[in-house]
């Protein structure tokens, strides 16, 4: 069940992970008025219960546990032990930490495996539902699987390496204004950007998809539409180019046509507006349909 158990009798077990530590607001378990802030917590070790661990190997974790800094209060932190590399998957035993006056429990979340510089070596999402509640001011040991697929780095390092909260998966989907779009816009038009926002349905963890907002010809002759770029992923995403479709609901193309972009970056798990428009020569179609749909085609 724990990778380091299993070693020669002789090889020293010592924690080779750093530590990563997030405020209890961060990942949206509330905070319990700490009163003394500098005060140090010590959480007690807690092991899950379908756990069946021999007096020794209970030691081992209470040694660790024991020599692990002591946190601030409201606080969850991951405090790494161990990599070990399997023919399919990478075991991170590690420590969660929690010095919250009141059990715990988180539910999905992304974790990203780093090193020293914060490169990340690997990252996927996990249930922490399988860890079950932790209990106030304690810590429980566990083995984070990480698929071999979720393992970006070609060689991983033995120490200074750290597990961390993905916090972007955790918070819900976001508007994001460009700060020139901030300037021009008033706060009642903010607010019901975010409100069609909110409103739109959740994405896919790895979905990025464009959502119109509104379509009208300007002067000229030129089509202004302005879309949501809706970013689901847990990173961020860069675009230099965008070829675009502008399509009636029966399917008759309004306009089509590719726009370069200024390495345009939609952070994680926001929608960010944007207008493009299309000269006279690239509008297919005369009157506009009261019904369409924006899409990206191939240039």
């Amino acid at each position: 069940m724990i990778p380091f158990f299993n070693r020669k009798k002789d090889e020293k077990i010592k924690k080779k992970g750093k530590d990563s530590s997030f405020s209890s607001d961060d990942l949206q378990l509330g905070n319990e008025n700490p009163g003394d802030s500098d005060k140090e917590i010590h959480p007690e070790l807690s092991f899950h219960p379908t756990w069946k661990l021999t007096p020794e190997q209970q030691y081992v974790f209470r040694f660790l546990n024991n020599d692990l800094a002591p946190l601030k209060p409201n606080q969850i932190s991951l405090s790494g032990v161990e990599l070990n590399q399997g023919q399919d998957e990478l075991e991170v035993t590690a420590f969660v930490r929690n010095s919250l006056p009141k059990e715990i429990q988180i539910h999905e979340i992304e974790l990203m495996l780093l090193d020293e510089n914060d490169q990340v070596l690997a990252r996927h999402f996990f249930n922490f539902d399988e860890i079950g509640k932790i209990p106030a001011h304690s810590s429980r040991p566990w083995v984070f699987k990480f698929p071999k697929s979720s393992v970006t780095a070609n060689e991983l390092p033995e120490e200074n390496w750290r597990l961390a909260f993905n916090l972007n998966t955790m918070r819900k989907h976001q508007l994001d204004l460009d700060p020139a779009w901030k300037e021009k816009m008033s706060d009642e038009q903010v607010e019901q950007l975010r409100a069609i926002v909110h409103k739109l349905p959740a994405l896919g963890k790895t979905e990025f998809n464009l959502t119109g907002i509104e379509m009208k010809k300007l002067s000229e002759g030129q089509l202004a539409i302005t879309v949501l770029l809706r970013n689901g992923n847990s990173r961020d995403v860069t675009i230099s180019k965008l070829p675009l479709q502008v399509a009636g609901g029966d399917g008759q193309v309004v306009a089509r046509g590719q726009f370069e972009l200024p390495d345009m970056v939609v952070k994680a798990n926001t929608s960010k507006p944007w207008t493009f428009i299309f000269p006279p020569n690239l509008v297919q179609l005369e009157e506009l349909p009261s019904k369409w749909m924006v899409s990206v085609v191939n240039a």
